[in-house]
């Protein structure tokens, strides 16, 4: 078994040596990347305190150093850590495909979908044959290029937050793994960007690591697409722990799962609702568990009270 992994480690840093660029490659990574590059912009607004973004932050600077229960340090080592296990995982699933044998298929997808394409025109139009080849091809080009990557990105998102839903929720409702395990992340009362993915070893693997490759297993998308995927989850869990409510950016405006829903849940008195993660709320919304904004100010209201 440890010959086998060592050996597929060995053969990803020989593609990455011979081509960094490959769409498998660069799903490696071009998400980590994206993590460090996203958050140091929030974590430049946080330093600088411009007053235009002020407006926008959900606490204030002495919130965090007040508040949180870990160093920054610490964050940053557990969290380079938990990308290295995902590098490792990803190179166990990522398989190093060259461009011919990649052009090979798409060409042979692409073939079956324009087959099928034109047997449905066929039936239903009476055009000359040479039309309906034409549009056959642009149908065939629409559903392999756009409509069906769509499809797996979407339905690649509702696995990855049924995953993490039920994981969470678990993390929280069983004592045990919550002190020893999901406590860690929780000790950032005051979240920020780079804080995203600050967990237990064994909780950002069984979390996020496995929610990902589950997500991407089963959807079977391509290592481009993969790419896209990976990226955009990364970004979309920094931005939900950026500690800005910014109306205009389009990760927080299209979903309402975002950094003020979020931050609910790393408060005391929200801290057993708001379990979805990262990108939509409807398992909150089905099984109870949602704490809205409205309620927000009356739950924190009556917490302070009772304390």
């Amino acid at each position: 078994m440890l010959n086998i992994l060592l050996q597929k480690l060995s053969t990803s840093y020989y593609a990455i040596q011979n081509d960094p660029w490959a769409d498998d490659i660069m799903a490696l990574w071009v998400p980590i990347a994206a993590y460090w590059t996203y958050s140091m912009l929030f974590h430049f607004l946080m330093v600088a305190e411009i007053p235009y973004f002020e407006q926008y932050r959900i606490h204030t600077a002495e919130d965090s150093s007040k508040r949180n229960r870990v160093s920054v340090k610490r964050v940053v080592s557990m969290v380079t850590f938990q990308q290295l296990i995902q590098v490792i995982l990803g190179s166990l699933v990522l398989h190093p495909i060259n461009s011919q044998t990649m052009a090979s298929q798409q060409e042979q997808k692409l073939n079956v979908l324009i087959y099928y394409c034109s047997k449905l025109i066929d039936t239903f139009s009476s055009s000359p044959q040479e039309r309906n080849r034409q549009l056959a091809l642009t149908m065939a080009n629409g559903l392999y290029w756009a409509i069906i990557p769509g499809i797996q990105l979407f339905i690649a998102m509702v696995i990855m937050d049924t995953h993490q839903y039920f994981l969470h929720r678990l993390f929280h409702m069983n004592r045990f793994l919550y002190k020893h395990f999901h406590s860690h992340h929780h000790r950032l009362y005051v979240p920020y960007a780079f804080g995203a993915l600050y967990n237990h070893p064994v909780e950002g693997f069984l979390l996020d690591s496995v929610g990902a490759t589950l997500a991407f297993e089963l959807t079977r998308m391509t290592p481009r697409m993969s790419m896209i995927f990976f990226t955009f989850s990364t970004l979309k869990t920094v931005d939900d722990h950026c500690g800005y409510f910014l109306p205009w950016n389009p990760l927080q405006f299209l979903f309402g799962n975002n950094v003020k829903f979020h931050d609910i849940h790393h408060q005391a008195y929200g801290i057993k609702t708001n379990f979805s993660q990262p990108f939509f709320t409807f398992w909150d919304s089905l099984l109870g568990t949602e704490m809205i904004s409205d309620s927000r100010r009356s739950k924190k209201s009556d917490f302070a009270k009772s304390n």
